[in-house]
């Protein structure tokens, strides 16, 4: 049967490779069509060339935030409609509220909870 998230194109920014790959697999196991990028500048590229559907970014990354990598992905053709996700590993209320304020449709805490990620997805 086919899964809830067949053909949603998710990209997952997050430079702990294992992290993002794993999500990945997660992901592709769950039916999206999941592309991995371990850097802002990856993503930027990878989204330019096909915009995704969906957007997990680590608020965390090094050189350019998340928040500011979220900017150059909705600046980009087709990026206003972007769905964006924030991973984070941290939790509190101000940093959910901070996560809102950016855009973000949905913040997760590391590591994912599986339930909250599919919903964060539909």
């Amino acid at each position: 049967a086919p899964e809830p998230g067949a053909g949603l194109r998710v990209l997952v920014v997050d430079d702990n490779q294992d992290a993002a790959d794993s999500l990945a697999e997660l992901l592709g196991a769950l039916g999206y069509q999941p592309t991995v990028a371990y850097d802002p500048a990856q993503a930027i590229a990878l989204a330019a060339a096909s915009m995704p559907q969906v957007a997990i970014l680590d608020i965390g990354l090094p050189g350019m935030d998340g928040f500011e990598l979220a900017g150059h992905l909705r600046r980009l053709p087709d990026g206003a409609g972007l769905k964006l996700v924030a991973l984070s590993g941290y939790g509190q209320e101000n940093d959910k509220s901070r996560s809102r304020q950016a855009g973000f449709a949905a913040h997760l805490v590391k590591p994912i909870n599986i339930a909250e990620l599919q919903l964060s997805l539909a």
